[in-house]
């Protein structure tokens, strides 16, 4: 289905601590696009078996039960949510207990297959365009998205950040958890984490938020402008 001009898919990826969600909700807003944060869907899907007492360890328990839970995502960049059988998940998603297992969950086929669709049928009703924020999105999940950036930087610039959301926590703690996790999803067999061949990459390490997100609107304005 093509696209009218102002209409935009855009699929923003990179790794924790970059700057990916604020800068992805500030860009919708700013240009009247859909938000989707599919992290928080793989949070979700993580606090839903531990919540349930799936062993998330065990892959082939959480193969079975992935297709249970009901995960809804509002798209409205100023104020995204996410329920889990109705359930507002919002808080539960973001505790350590989730982030140390969601790698262990998303690393699971099964799991990506179903949170891939939701993905993709959430862009596809996106009416005036979205974007989508991940670790797969310009290679797996929307590979004909108008625009791909991949946002980086450095792992200590991104443990700063990261301790910064995380009130309270160990920056050098902090980094080796980030450089784990990275590790962790690099490698998996199923959409790793990796930049697309045509996305464009911006280091995020010497540049405030406001850079980051004037440097992606301008990306998005010019994709617009050139009717793609």
């Amino acid at each position: 289905m093509p696209h009218t001009v102002e209409s935009v898919i855009v699929a923003i990826d990179g790794p924790s601590g970059t700057g990916k969600s604020s800068t992805s909700k500030a860009v919708a807003a700013k240009l009247g696009l859909r938000y989707l944060d599919t992290g928080a869907q793989y949070r979700a899907i993580t606090w839903w078996m531990i919540t349930n007492g799936v062993d998330v360890e065990d892959a082939q328990a959480v193969a079975t039960a992935a297709g249970k839970p009901v995960i809804v995502s509002g798209t409205d960049p100023t104020a995204p949510t996410i329920t889990v059988d109705g359930l507002d998940a919002s808080g539960p998603i973001r505790t350590q207990e989730v982030t140390s297992r969601v790698s262990a969950v998303s690393a699971v086929p099964e799991v990506r297959s179903i949170i891939t669709d939701l993905q993709r049928s959430i862009a596809a009703q996106a009416a005036g365009g979205i974007v989508v924020e991940g670790r797969d999105i310009g290679t797996t999940v929307l590979p004909d998205a108008d625009l791909k950036i991949f946002l980086t930087a450095s792992p200590e610039a991104r443990a700063a950040r990261r301790s910064g959301e995380l009130k309270g926590s160990d920056v050098h703690a902090t980094r080796e958890a980030l450089i784990k996790r990275d590790a962790a999803d690099s490698s998996r067999k199923t959409s790793p984490l990796a930049k697309a061949d045509d996305a464009v990459e911006v280091d995020t390490t010497e540049l405030t938020l406001d850079q980051v997100i004037e440097c992606v609107v301008t990306l998005v304005e010019e994709k617009r402008a050139a009717g793609k």
